[in-house]
């Protein structure tokens, strides 16, 4: 198998496990198009720790860490076996590049793991395990964590950054999912999409000072590192295909990156 690409998806809120709306049934299609992976290694915001923290558990339990959404939500399992030997390959890498990472034989798949992949992987027969976000990152730190992962993604891993490309929790419209888009995160997903084609990943690194509207579209910047960590997993020398998942809520984009792309893949 030729080296995989590397992803990053938005997996916006909780309620788009049972509302795939756009980004849904792209992720379905980029699932049936990808090389069947060995194992998914996934960063998702759900999951931070001070050090790196690498999940080893054989059967991962499916973590509904919401509340106040529908019941139906509560029932969603996600079934996908753990890779603990590939986790500690993982680990491995970490430490190497200087991490002191752990193996953490207790972790599942936390809602920014699980609801996406019931769309890339609906049949959950791929193997799945979390590597937790750092908690001390800035888009250096979060591009050279990726970096640190890099080696995985030629031996058969798909290493996926699970985040939002736009993540303002007080201007989310839950009870309007298909409201239009506020102006800025069309402003703001149109930035990253013309660094990322220009694979400018010095100005990627850069976003939260360079982009407009970065401070909005992110108060808090968690969901967003996980686009750092799949861009320095990829490499600046590899080309990027925008997943096109359209805007939820009014204000999350749900849009996402194949680094590497599909057909450089197969």
């Amino acid at each position: 198998m030729s080296r995989l690409p590397t992803l990053f998806i938005s997996h916006g809120s909780p309620a788009f496990a049972i509302d795939p709306g756009k980004a849904g049934l792209a992720l379905t299609a980029l699932g049936q198009s990808l090389p069947r992976p060995k194992a998914i290694l996934i960063v998702s915001p759900h999951w931070m720790t001070q050090e790196p923290r690498v999940a080893i558990t054989p059967q991962p339990e499916t973590v509904h860490d919401f509340g106040g959404f529908a019941p139906a939500l509560y029932e969603l399992q996600y079934p996908a076996p753990g890779a603990p030997d590939v986790a500690m390959r993982a680990i491995a890498l970490l430490r190497e590049a200087g991490y002191p990472a752990e193996p953490d034989a207790e972790w599942g798949l936390d809602h920014g793991a699980w609801v996406p992949m019931l769309y890339l992987y609906p049949q959950a027969d791929v193997p799945v395990f979390q590597v937790s976000l750092p908690a001390r990152l800035d888009g250096d730190r979060a591009y050279a964590f990726g970096q640190a992962l890099a080696p995985l993604a030629a031996e058969g891993v798909l290493i996926v950054g699970s985040g939002s490309l736009t993540h303002n929790l007080h201007e989310v419209r839950f009870d309007a999912p298909d409201a239009p888009g506020e102006a800025y995160v069309t402003e703001f997903s149109d930035w990253i999409q013309r660094v990322v084609s220009a694979r400018d990943h010095d100005r990627l690194r850069q976003l939260m000072a360079l982009a407009p509207h970065a401070r909005r579209a992110h108060p808090t910047a968690e969901h967003l590192w996980p686009l750092l960590v799949a861009a320095g997993a990829a490499g600046q020398q590899v080309a990027a295909e925008r997943i096109d998942g359209g805007i939820r809520h009014g204000v999350l984009s749900m849009n996402g990156y194949v680094f590497g792309g599909v057909a450089a893949a197969i």
